[in-house]
């Protein structure tokens, strides 16, 4: 999930333009990019971002020709940021014969309720968040065994393998924090960073006083805001989202326990803020460069402005807007190689593999796992109500 905030602080809030996004040419033949992401829910505010991206990139694709003979539209389908509908919303896209590439979800425990679904299918998955190393490396990735599970999988995201560490190394070396209470919400995603933030952290000397798991939907965290108050604890890292880690922030600087939470992209939204109004100093690791720094998004932030999205693109708007281009790069490539018309699934699938173009969000292209090349990160801290640029950087393993 990427730097938000100053995204979020961007967004249009107009109202929505209709339009199927197009000045494609009559008797084109209809491609259809579907999203899966939480539209509704507690976490729709980065699913709405998600959405609008990829109708951006579909708009942009229509407009300009992108693939002559081919028209794009999107199919936008809600999985309320869990597991079950996400299944639900991949049975349905797959049943689509004009579905030849997906992007999203947003959640790594939803994607893994998808990927076989989609890879039975040859259906082309690009995820513009997931962080969860197994979807791409396989089960048992941390012992050095990394092998591919799904070639229909791919995500311009790069993995909790490189945002722990990276968190751990900041905390560490840069912030001075020796002692931390790790907690996480149990969910793929959050268990994951944290892992991969616990092995770092310890391995470079910091002691972790006190472990702890919440559940996704808890918002009374006074059993734990007593743990840490009497840990010794220096900083929290959270591994979770924004919907719990605000409240959890927030009832532990009410307690005293005046220390910064830490967590990743999943925090690092302007609504973490807006549940916490005690986050200044809190700090999230967010993938890739800040958006907003980048001449290569400079086009990206006026013409969502253009079009009048009443939500926010937030944090995961650039690396939406990548997966949907590299989804439209793929049928490209494909209708290319197929005499001009429109190629099946796998034939999409293979051509998404080998793209590399110069995205919203700087180079994209994907390694052997379907993992993003781009290595980058940035931590971020909340200052003055907003998410404002501590650090960036690149992983040094």
């Amino acid at each position: 999930m990427i730097g938000a905030l100053s995204l979020s602080a961007c967004g249009s809030r107009g109202e929505k333009k209709s339009g199927d996004g197009g000045n494609a040419n009559s008797g084109a033949t209809t491609v259809v990019i579907g999203v899966d992401a939480p539209l509704t829910g507690d976490l729709s505010a980065l699913g709405l971002g998600i959405r609008n991206s990829v109708d951006l990139a579909v708009k942009k694709a229509n407009e300009t020709n992108e693939v002559p003979g081919v028209k794009f539209e999107i199919k936008a389908l809600d999985d309320t940021g869990k597991p079950a509908p996400g299944q639900q919303n991949a049975t349905q896209l797959v049943g689509d014969s004009k579905v030849l590439g997906v992007v999203g979800p947003l959640n790594s425990s939803v994607a893994q309720s998808m990927q076989q679904i989609f890879d039975d299918a040859n259906l082309v998955e690009v995820s513009p968040a997931n962080t969860g190393v197994a979807l791409s490396q396989g089960e048992k990735w941390a012992n050095g065994e990394k092998k591919r599970p799904f070639k229909s999988y791919f995500r311009t995201a790069t993995t909790d393998a490189v945002q722990g560490p990276f968190a751990a190394q900041f905390l560490y070396n840069d912030a001075k924090k020796t002692k931390v209470f790790l907690i996480d919400d149990q969910k793929t995603y959050g268990a994951g960073l944290a892992g991969t933030f616990k092995g770092e952290f310890t391995k470079l000397g910091g002691t972790l006083v006190g472990e702890e798991h919440v559940n996704p939907d808890d918002r009374d965290f006074a059993a734990i805001v007593t743990k840490v108050r009497s840990s010794g604890a220096e900083a929290v890292y959270y591994g979770g989202e924004y919907p719990a880690a605000g409240p959890l922030s927030l009832q532990l600087k009410e307690a005293g326990v005046s220390i910064p939470l830490m967590g990743g992209d999943g925090m690092q939204s302007g609504d973490y803020i807006k549940l916490n109004p005690k986050s200044a100093g809190d700090y999230a690791t967010a993938v890739g460069l800040p958006v907003e720094t980048l001449d290569t998004a400079k086009k990206y932030i006026a013409d969502y402005k253009t079009a009048g999205y009443k939500d926010a693109y937030e944090t995961y708007g650039g690396y939406s807007y990548d997966s949907a281009w590299a989804i439209i790069q793929g049928v490209k490539q494909a209708v290319k190689d197929n005499n001009g018309k429109v190629p099946d699934r796998k034939a999409v699938r293979d051509a998404v593999q080998k793209v590399t173009f110069d995205g919203v969000t700087g180079p994209v292209s994907f390694d052997e796992f379907g993992d993003t090349t781009n290595k980058q990160l940035t931590v971020y801290v909340v200052k003055d109500g907003k998410w404002a640029v501590e650090k960036s950087g690149t992983f040094k393993g």
